[in-house]
């Protein structure tokens, strides 16, 4: 090819009846003595919003000092070994999310403006949709929707607002909400099955072992034409998917769905923590195969009873998170969060080890991590935890603690994470301006 000066597509995909197999960025997809950053395979910023609910202890979040010579906090901890790629901002506050906590707190993370008292759904588009709108429509999906378990309403609703803005932290218009994908076999068919209809794609995937046994002659033929570091790439890159897939069906395998449990909260801690790390590497997945650049994830529903065995937490998120200054639920409460944070971390770790271009998919990553509630007890949504991760091609300098003068409004890093996304706007929700220090 370095001869020829022929290259493939980066829209090149593998397919077969019932599978379409996106590819990464290969050697063969750069036209020979071209610059990378000059093709159109150059690689895209991806962005992630990445929401835990109930808060952070924010003794244990907030580092110490400020600028750059910062000591990580225990509950950032997790992320020391990007150290240089993380950006903890302090001082923000989200007044639109005050009113029936649970009820209307993820739905107003990212919009920056209050909602309208209504049942039916009606508050702001969210800043992953507006980053959608303008970076995602390059791409199979403009955006991806994804969490851990599937939003039960109950506390998450209220008689005034519904339950639309407790349920998701995504809205594409003002009054559409857009549901989190929680079962890791739809969203693999979403990125993977073909069909015009959710039957269709549900009958195609039924007559199949594996997708990837569909495209294996593709596969295998790609395999023959390109270079020696490809080879190994689109190996690598094919093996993950199977895995993922793997996971999948030992996951359906273990699906307690149709038997009736008690009322009392149940955890099955293995099963939420391969849940948690499935989703997060299929998010991935989707990355590398640029089916979507734009991802939200809420890492647990919003008055979560989900139980943390896993780390020894028998008591259930939400009643937990009232720990009304209690020494002991506090430090359980601790051990929760920082395992969310671990779960990040490992994320984040992979997207590292991934290769994008001329360097890893994190140094071309925007991750924003944080909640929309400050301490869970009091409910209150000052001082907001939130961090940036990750190197965004360059457009952030990371490796820095900023603390900005108290109840600045959270869309003032909305709007500058909108920015260096490449997105022209020049105001977001009530921002007073962007970052510059970011």
């Amino acid at each position: 090819m370095f001869v020829t000066k022929k290259h493939l597509s980066r829209r090149t995909v593998l397919r077969g009846v019932g599978a379409t197999i996106a590819l990464p960025l290969l050697d063969a997809m750069v036209p020979a003595g071209t610059a990378l950053a000059q093709t159109a395979a150059a690689p895209k910023l991806k962005v992630g919003f990445i929401y835990f609910p109930h808060g952070a202890i924010m003794k244990q979040w907030t580092p110490a000092a400020e600028g750059a010579n910062f000591e990580l906090s225990p509950l950032l901890e997790p992320l020391a070994k990007f150290k240089s790629q993380l950006t903890v901002v302090s001082g923000l506050e989200n007044k639109h999310a005050a009113g029936p906590t649970h009820a209307i707190t993820p739905g107003t993370w990212l919009s920056g403006v209050s909602p309208r008292i209504s049942h039916d759904p009606y508050g702001g588009v969210t800043a992953d949709q507006i980053a959608a709108q303008h970076i995602g429509q390059d791409t199979p999906l403009p955006s991806l929707e994804v969490s851990t378990e599937e939003a039960v309403g109950g506390g998450a609703c209220d008689r005034n607002y519904g339950c639309s803005y407790g349920a998701t932290i995504s809205f594409r218009t003002p009054s559409t909400p857009l549901p989190m994908e929680f079962n890791p076999r739809k969203l693999f068919q979403r990125l993977f099955g073909q069909g015009d209809t959710p039957e269709e794609r549900e009958l195609l995937a039924a007559q199949y072992a594996s997708i990837l046994d569909v495209v294996a002659d593709k596969a295998a033929a790609l395999q023959r034409v390109v270079g020696a570091t490809d080879r190994r790439m689109l190996a690598d890159y094919l093996e993950s998917v199977r895995e993922i897939e793997r996971r999948v069906q030992k996951m359906e395998a273990n699906d307690l769905s149709h038997i009736a449990l008690p009322d009392a909260p149940v955890g099955i801690p293995s099963s939420f923590d391969e849940q948690m790390n499935l989703m997060f590497d299929t998010v991935a997945l989707a990355w590398t195969a640029n089916l979507t650049r734009i991802t939200s994830f809420m890492m647990a529903a919003e008055v979560s009873n989900m139980t943390y065995n896993h780390v020894e937490v028998a008591d259930a998120f939400h009643a937990l998170s009232h720990h009304q200054n209690n020494a002991a639920k506090l430090e359980r409460l601790q051990r929760v969060q920082l395992y969310h944070s671990r779960a990040f971390a490992r994320f984040v770790e992979k997207l590292a080890g991934t290769p994008d271009g001329e360097g890893s998919m994190l140094d071309n990553t925007l991750l924003i991590y944080g909640s929309n509630m400050s301490d869970s007890n009091a409910h209150d949504h000052f001082p907001l935890p939130m961090t940036l991760v990750g190197g965004a091609c360059g457009k952030v300098k990371g490796g820095q603690h900023l603390r900005y003068p108290d109840r600045t409004p959270v869309s003032n890093l909305l709007l500058t994470v909108l920015q260096r996304a490449g997105v022209p706007v020049e105001s977001f929700g009530d921002s007073t301006g962007a970052f510059a220090e970011v």
